[in-house]
């Protein structure tokens, strides 16, 4: 039996419906690391499906109804892990005739292609980065007392610029505007992009909506994967600091922004933080989030169980 019907449907569930849901569903600003890693894992599992559909479209009369043994035994894989039957493709196993080559390349050209943009918008953002960096060298004045580089500007904002060699800014107008508390609830919140990474998780989403332009998908997932990472920050900061405190902070640095490639506690996202930090704090139910917990886990590949059913 062929899988790219139920791929496609799969794909499409995905790519239209799966948006439609997380966007008129409350529990991800209730718990923003969740709902990033949910968006995430649906742009991963999307990819892997197509990926599956473009082989079994070259393959129509393919069967991947062993598992993952028999996928990679369609797509001949698995000859891989036997150097004596290394680059034997063409060779039939067992009574089963290799596939064609477009059946292997296809799904690893998407694959690939994923994998490119997302290496070429790291590195391009890289360099964005450090010539920033470069910037902030000559100009700013580094304080060990802050932990961050003080720049001169008339503006109240801080920033971070993410990845290695990574840095915290603050302009002098916030450290004269804002208290010592409020200061440092700012500095946490920028802190805590660099500790997480969130520069990958949005690299991961400009690289997806280059691959699917189109697609719903692709089209929400980098503006709310951008203010949940916010969320997600601002939760750091309100471990250590009392919500009035960094309410206050994000409303004075609301008109901040950031350059491009870092992250701002202020900006367009602010006001709707804010409502969020100073309304009631609800986490999802127990139940809710272990049951999206192992979504986020076994969505990116819960394509190959559409692909290969166990028991057929």
């Amino acid at each position: 039996m062929n899988a790219a019907p139920a791929l496609l449907a799969y794909a499409a569930g995905v790519g239209l419906v799966g948006p439609r849901v997380l966007l008129r569903s409350a529990w991800p600003h209730r718990a923003p690391a969740l709902g990033a890693a949910v968006w995430t894992a649906l742009m991963l599992s999307f990819t892997l499906a197509v990926a599956l559909v473009t082989a079994q479209l070259a393959m129509p009369s393919g069967h991947l109804h062993t598992g993952l043994f028999g996928l990679l035994h369609a797509c001949g894989l698995d000859r891989l892990a036997d150097p004596g039957t290394l680059g034997a493709l063409t060779t039939p196993l067992d009574g089963v005739a290799a596939p064609p080559l477009a059946a292997v390349v296809a799904p690893f050209a998407v694959l690939g292609g994923l994998a490119g943009a997302f290496l070429f918008r790291l590195a391009r953002a890289g360099r964005l980065r450090a010539r920033h960096r470069d910037r902030l060298d000559k100009v700013g004045v580094r304080s060990a007392r802050l932990g961050a580089t003080v720049l001169p500007h008339r503006t109240a904002a801080a920033w971070c610029l993410p990845g290695l060699r990574s840095r915290v800014v603050v302009s002098d107008a916030a450290v004269r505007l804002l208290t010592d508390e409020q200061l440092d609830a700012v500095l946490e919140h920028e802190r805590a992009h660099v500790a997480g990474r969130h520069h990958l998780p949005l690299a991961l989403a400009d690289a997806f909506a280059t691959v699917f332009p189109r697609l719903p998908l692709a089209r929400h997932a980098r503006a709310e994967l951008a203010v949940l990472l916010e969320m997600v920050a601002d939760d750091r900061s309100l471990r250590s600091h009392p919500y009035e405190v960094v309410a206050t902070a994000m409303y004075e640095m609301a008109a901040a922004r950031a350059p491009k490639g870092a992250f701002a506690v202020g900006g367009p996202t602010a006001l709707l933080r804010m409502r969020r930090v100073l309304g009631p704090r609800r986490s999802p139910h127990p139940a809710l989030r272990g049951s999206l917990v192992s979504f986020a886990l076994a969505a990116p590949l819960l394509p190959l169980l559409v692909a290969c059913p166990p028991g057929l």
